[in-house]
């Protein structure tokens, strides 16, 4: 109607909506709490939603929305708001406020909500609401595991998942690598391992047979055995050689049954390949790229890792004085980003251990007793924190314990492999130089029982434009529990699956 008495076209109609409609969403914006807990207390009027952490005195909400670990009071005026309402904020509803920012009344905060309007969204039983305002076991939460960010640690373990997840990305991306998506199901075995979670849609209880009894695969979906991946290296591997530089960050699957605090049957895994690259520059990449991300929630995500860090020294208050950790959380994190990476050959490691007086009055678990041992978790972390005093990068590991993949030295016995070791996990990072000469794959292959049909096309690799390449993985989970400081890899991954728990 304004446009029309006044004549004007299509263009100014279209222009004067724009404006109209973006007024109006700017008046609708809802703050966060995180928002909020910033500005200056002037009496703004705002709105916000979340959910009710507590309500106290019929009077006091403290609300949270997720935005950030602390709370943000809400002021309710109960001789103004119905009974009705006042009933219905209970813990775990969510609502949706109007109201005044002020200067708070109380300790603890700059700024608080005087309500003017209260909405209840949706329904809210308080009888049932699992997640009260009490401590809870983990165990507990990970039954409830579609409600546990509501409570201030696995929010905060979340958030700093996310902060991480996007700090790798930006890494790679700052430095030339591209993103590939490497196959979630898979005819090979990158790992050799043989525990694998098989995809087919054959027939269960009556799955066709060949004549000698066996499963008849050629029949199935694919035609062949098919499974989950347990790695996207060879793949990604095929990309690097044409690319470059390349990463994968996707998910991975092991059905090793195991029940143990560091293993989970579904995790993710970041693997970059890079083309003409030796183990000495592989090794000065994952140190690079460790550093970077760590720094990264260092600069990004305080509030988090403060709170965490004052959640682990509780919990370290309980245990036995040997068994208590001698850095706290930011500590071990610094550790990490502030200290070169010692590199130190997998011979001069056993040495080193051999000699040492907990190999020698036996307090190690595993008690090092000749070279070609596979490390430990006791042997990584005495190297890292009592040797050392720094993360170590261990380099030419005996071949008969590493993959097929990997460059044999000179010496016949050893391969171009690389482990990183961070102080309270122990390995962190494993790597290496992968074998570019055909004839050593084929032999290396060949001795482990490895169809080359079944890996033609990573035969190809070598016999068309090879050169060294070399990359690492790092399980995303184990690094998550280094920069939270979680004891459980089940408690750093939203839904974990376990043997016999796919919940959720």
């Amino acid at each position: 109607d304004f446009c029309l008495s006044r004549g004007l076209g299509d263009v100014y109609k279209r222009q004067l909506l724009s404006l109209h409609f973006k007024n109006k969403i700017i008046q609708m914006k809802s703050n966060t709490v995180a928002e909020l807990l910033k500005k200056d207390a002037k009496s703004q009027d705002i709105e916000i939603k979340g959910w009710v952490r507590t309500f106290r005195a019929n009077r006091f909400i403290a609300l949270n929305d997720g935005s950030t670990l602390q709370n943000i009071q809400c002021v309710v005026d109960f001789e103004k708001t119905d009974e009705a309402i006042l009933k219905r904020i209970t813990t775990g509803a969510a609502v949706h406020i109007k109201g005044q920012l002020i200067e708070s009344q109380g300790k603890g905060q700059n700024v608080e909500i005087a309500v003017l309007s209260i909405n209840i969204l949706g329904d809210s039983d308080p009888e049932t609401y699992p997640i009260q305002p009490k401590k809870h076991s983990f165990e507990f939460l990970r039954e409830n595991a579609h409600l546990r960010t509501r409570t201030n640690t696995f929010s905060a373990v979340m958030r700093l998942r996310s902060s991480l997840s996007f700090a790798i990305h930006k890494y790679f991306n700052e430095n030339g690598f591209y993103y590939m998506h490497t196959p979630i199901i898979t005819g090979s075995d990158a790992e050799g391992a043989g525990e694998m979670f098989r995809v087919s849609n054959l027939d269960a209880k009556n799955p066709p047979l060949n004549e000698d009894g066996s499963v008849n695969f050629k029949e199935d979906f694919f035609g062949k055995e098919t499974n989950l991946t347990v790695s996207g290296q060879l793949e990604a591997e095929t990309f690097a050689m044409s690319l470059g530089k390349v990463y994968t960050f996707g998910p991975t699957f092991r059905a090793e049954n195991s029940n143990t605090s560091r293993h989970l049957a579904e995790f993710w895994m970041i693997e970059p390949e890079v083309a003409f690259m030796d183990l000495a520059g592989n090794m000065d990449l994952a140190e690079d790229f460790m550093k970077s991300v760590l720094k990264y929630v260092l600069d990004n995500n305080r509030e988090d890792l403060e709170f965490l860090e004052q959640r682990l020294l509780d919990e370290e208050k309980t245990k036995p004085q040997a068994e208590r950790s001698e850095m706290s959380l930011i500590e071990k994190i610094n550790f990490v980003v502030d200290n070169n990476f010692k590199r130190v050959s997998y011979t001069e490691a056993i040495d080193i251990l051999k000699n040492s007086k907990p190999n020698k009055k036996k307090q190690f678990n595993y008690i090092i007793e000749e070279w070609g041992a596979d490390l430990q978790s006791e042997h990584e972390r005495f190297l890292v924190e009592k040797h050392f005093k720094c993360p170590v990068i261990l380099f030419d590991y005996p071949a008969n314990i590493k993959a097929f993949y990997m460059r044999l030295n000179e010496d016949g016995k050893t391969v171009r492999a690389m482990d990183i070791l961070f102080p309270g996990i122990g390995e962190m990072v494993g790597g290496s130089q992968r074998e570019e000469r055909l004839d050593v794959l084929k032999a290396k292959m060949k001795a482990l029982d490895i169809d080359e049909e079944e890996l033609w096309w990573y035969l190809d690799l070598r016999k068309y434009g090879t050169a060294v390449h070399s990359g690492f993985g790092l399980g995303f989970e184990r690094l998550v529990m280094f920069a939270t400081g979680m004891g459980n890899i089940r408690d750093v991954i939203p839904y974990p699956r376990t043997p016999q728990n796919a919940e959720f």
